[in-house]
């Protein structure tokens, strides 16, 4: 059994020279930067950058033998670490919104993290908003969108007074009522050395709401979404372009926009859904049928190359003779996996501004060979947007849980195997359901052993207090036969960083579990 030294070693062992340094204060092991030498983020090769920016052939590693091996407790240590639920409160003894709580979890695979998780209350409006935030080529971007985003989403869906008392208040210097009350984790931090910044962006654009809004006019759900998500990607590169006189806050836009994240953000108002979605996250429905099984409703639609819509859309934004080479090895321009994305500037700037921004930044930056690079093919950008695909869902009594996922958890799992997995943690059904071997011929002594580990899994429903724990139980340590095996998490779980990337990505998660009698009383 390995020590508790051997395991961080094998989890967390990293070459520190090679991480990028800088003033950034961070209170998390899941820092986007720290302390080391400046530059040497961008220089470094992200794992996620092979699997995002470029094509990848399947191989077997050889065989590798490894003496990791973890005790159920120090599983249970390494999957509850990042874990963070959230219960709506009672008035009266009553809850009374259509929204129960959330439970939320992150796991690594990169070091550090480039997934990033949000979840917040709106104050000046109603509703709830929750995201996740993968990032690629880099954190930078994701934790820029985890916190900025709910912010833009939140102001423009302000109504034109308050808007009006916003801007009076920041005129004559009073104290601003909050927009927001923000449900992070410990480790989901914000980075204050940017906050001056963002904060001036983010009045600009309620500033250019209040010109175009009238007294009176409620602001459509749908549109706001959509308007947030583009006018936070083009701050994000306009920031970058103009720079900033503080050195750490030029080199902060700078890796920010030349990195870049997906996002998947939910909005949850009484009985009305609104999901926005930009890239490949995910969210799904968990349905309960009138035989208490659960079927999976998906809500989003993933922008890659599986989705021909999307091809059809990424080609008809260009010139015919470039039909070939804009989508190619099911990637965009052969090198990017998501087609809309924020931040990722490479694939949106002109050639002439990359280069011209390149050269009066930080030396760290124009140095660089990764930023330096041209896409092949590239002649009429922009090739990616962050504009959102959203989608609306009433919610019905029979909705009882959203699932938002990055792409890491799809991987691993079907969408209706994990609907199966939270309908279960959540109400228990799988006690009652007879083994399923899915075709498998089993021995009698193979059916005892799987009764054994329904049993264990029985047990192991109360070990963990979070649905989005459970989840990733199974996500990582699931077997052909839809259980967990220990054997099998503890592996997976004491893999070394440079391993560990190859078997999986980043998974984030966020549960939230709706209250079916609040629904139906609105419903009706």
């Amino acid at each position: 059994m390995a020590t508790t030294s051997q395991l961080f070693r094998a989890l967390h062992g990293r070459d520190f020279s090679r991480i990028w340094t800088s003033s950034f204060s961070c209170q998390t092991h899941l820092p986007c930067c720290q302390s080391f030498q400046p530059g040497a983020c961008l220089n470094q090769r992200s794992p996620n950058i092979e699997r995002r920016w470029y094509p990848t052939r399947g191989f077997r590693t050889s065989a590798v033998q490894h003496s990791y091996h973890l005790s159920p407790p120090q599983v249970n240590s390494i999957l509850k670490a990042n874990e963070y639920s959230f219960k709506v409160p009672e008035f009266d003894g009553k809850n009374l919104s259509t929204v129960l709580g959330f439970d939320s979890n992150q796991l690594p695979a990169n070091a550090p993290i480039e997934d990033r998780r949000s979840a917040a209350t709106c104050l000046q409006t109603r509703g709830m908003l929750l995201g996740v935030f993968d990032g690629h080529a880099g954190c930078a971007c994701a934790q820029a969108l985890s916190e900025r985003l709910f912010y833009y989403i939140a102001v423009a869906m302000l109504p034109h007074e308050t808007l009006v008392e916003l801007e009076n208040a920041v005129e004559s210097g009073r104290p601003l009522h909050p927009i927001l009350q923000w449900h992070k984790h410990p480790n989901d931090y914000f980075s204050k050395e940017a906050s001056r910044l963002y904060f001036s962006s983010l009045r600009t654009y309620w500033q250019e709401l209040l010109d175009l809004s009238n007294p009176g006019e409620t602001p459509d759900v749908r549109e706001a979404l959509i308007n947030a998500f583009k006018r936070l990607d083009n701050d994000i590169s306009l920031e970058a372009q103009v720079g900033d006189p503080n050195a750490f806050l030029h080199y902060w836009v700078l890796r920010v926009a030349f990195s870049g994240a997906t996002a998947c953000v939910a909005h949850v108002d009484g009985n009305d859904l609104h999901i926005a979605n930009t890239g490949d996250g995910r969210a799904v429905l968990g349905v309960q049928e009138p035989d208490g099984s659960f079927s999976a409703l998906t809500l989003s639609n993933d922008h890659n190359a599986q989705n021909e819509d999307e091809v059809r859309r990424v080609r008809s934004e260009h010139p015919p003779n470039e039909a070939k080479t804009v989508v190619k090895q099911d990637r965009l321009l052969g090198l990017l996996m998501p087609f809309r994305a924020f931040g990722d500037v490479k694939f949106k700037w002109s050639i002439e501004l990359q280069r011209r921004v390149l050269e009066s930044g930080p030396d760290q930056l124009h140095q660089n060979e990764h930023t330096k690079f041209i896409p092949p093919n590239y002649h009429t950008p922009p090739y990616l947007t962050a504009e959102p695909e959203v989608t609306y869902h009433r919610l019905r009594p029979q909705d009882r849980f959203l699932v938002l996922g990055s792409d890491g958890l799809w991987e691993t799992l079907h969408r209706q195997e994990v609907v199966r997995i939270v309908g279960e943690y959540l109400t228990g059904v799988h006690q009652q359901q007879p083994i399923t071997v899915g075709g498998y011929r089993v021995t009698l002594g193979q059916m005892h052993g799987l009764l054994l580990e329904r049993k264990a899994r029985i047990s192991s429903t109360f070990e963990d207090q979070n649905a989005a724990t459970h989840l990733i139980r199974h996500a990582v340590g699931n077997n052909e036969f839809g259980t967990v095996d220990h054997e099998r998490l503890s592996k997976m779980l004491s893999l070394p960083e440079e391993l560990a990337r190859m078997y999986r990505d980043d998974i984030t998660i966020i549960i939230v579990q709706f209250n079916p009698h609040v629904i139906g009383g609105q419903q009706n």
